[in-house]
This record gives C-alpha cells, structure tokens and sequence, in this order.
C-alpha cells in the first residue's frame, strides 16, 4: 500500500498505521479512507494529498 502526503503541510498518511483518531483502522488504504476525512495536522481534504 502507498503512502500519500499533504500538500499543505507534509502531514503523511501511512496505510499500516491508519488514523486511528478518525477512526481510520491500521491497514486501510488510502483509496479506502473516507471521502469526509481530514488532515489531522490542517484539517485539509483528501483531495489535498498526493502520492509520496
């Protein structure tokens, strides 16, 4: 699984981990993650982030 980054502020999102704040489960890919979730660092869209 890829990780993908915030264009914003370089906050990373790592599948193995997840965000388990949002409740975004370990081994959840990033294609997966919901359509409503944040950055957790600046609160920006998915649509903010690229592949790392």
């Amino acid at each position: 699984m890829k990780k993908w980054t915030c264009v914003v502020c370089g906050y990373t999102y790592d599948p193995e981990i997840g965000d388990p704040d949002a409740n975004v489960a370990p081994g959840t890919a990033f294609e997966d993650v919901p359509e409503d979730w944040v950055c957790p660092l600046c609160g920006v869209s998915k649509s903010d982030f690229e592949e790392a």
